[in-house]
């Protein structure tokens, strides 16, 4: 599974730069080292299941979108942000998302969170915030989707919560590190029948909510961090899958704002703005 903690922290909402943006609304990069650790249990953990049928149906739905090209997708996203008093505040957004295989992807958020643009291409990586009219361009990034993740993962410590869907073959990045699996039962997601299931991994449990049938796409995201105090949340749903749109190139263009300044692609965000003022 992708999504784990970093060192970055949660950011400062509101952010100045764009990568910070990233780092708040598309990313989720929870630190272990800004939060107390969960004292260890004495008792004694239940035996772990590792259902063949629950990999199974994540395999197919991995296999749907490594059939197609291009798709697109609508998310609704909910992440839980500690305050200076320790309380969590909850943010939601909503991600509008083009990706083109292998090496095309474009996403545009809005929500309670500043609005940003992000564009790759292939070749070059731009982001643009336009509250601020700022805007950060990468011009020699990685050749793949996938190499293109890792590059923004390890450059300025993010990591995309959507990733998983997005990579080249998401079961191989989804089962890695599996220690439970096993199917919940049959759910309804926005008036679609899904097939539920329940996964843990090292300080991580989520579940996925996978559209029942040939079809097999991911509706619904849950994930909680279970080694950091209070276990905080992520909740992401997904809607308006199209597996065959028409994308144009300009679809993924980076554009400067009109105006615009730019700002310097961040390697490492201040340690400073870590929670919501």
């Amino acid at each position: 599974m992708q999504m784990k903690q970093t060192n970055e922290g949660f950011e400062t909402m509101p952010v100045r730069r764009i990568w910070r943006i990233l780092s708040a609304v598309l990313v989720l990069a929870l630190p272990a080292a800004s939060f107390a650790k969960e004292p260890k249990r004495s008792a004694t953990a239940p035996a772990p299941v590792m259902e063949q049928r629950a990999l199974d149906l994540l395999k197919h739905m991995s296999e749907t979108l490594i059939g197609a090209k291009a798709f697109t997708y609508r998310s609704r996203s909910m992440v839980e942000i500690p305050a200076k008093t320790g309380q969590f505040i909850t943010l939601f957004a909503v991600s509008e998302v083009a990706l083109e295989r292998p090496n095309k992807l474009r996403a545009n958020v809005t929500g309670d969170v500043p609005n940003f643009q992000f564009y790759y291409d292939g070749a070059s990586i731009g982001a643009s915030d336009p509250q601020t009219n700022q805007y950060s361009v990468v011009p020699s990034a990685p050749a793949t989707i996938d190499e293109m993740l890792e590059f923004v993962k390890n450059k300025a410590g993010v990591n995309f919560h959507s990733s998983d869907v997005m990579f080249g073959d998401p079961y191989a990045v989804m089962s890695k590190g599996l220690t439970s699996a096993f199917v919940v039962g049959r759910a309804t997601v926005e008036g679609s029948p899904c097939e539920h299931l329940a996964f843990r991994g090292p300080g991580i449990n989520w579940e996925i909510w996978i559209d029942a049938g040939e079809r097999a796409l991911p509706r619904r995201l849950a994930v909680t961090y279970t080694d950091i105090a209070n276990f905080p949340r992520f909740l992401v749903e997904f809607s308006d899958w199209n597996l065959s749109p028409t994308l144009s190139q300009d679809t993924f263009t980076f554009k400067k704002p009109a105006n615009a300044k730019e700002i310097e692609f961040a390697s490492r965000l201040p340690s400073s703005d870590k929670v919501v003022k």
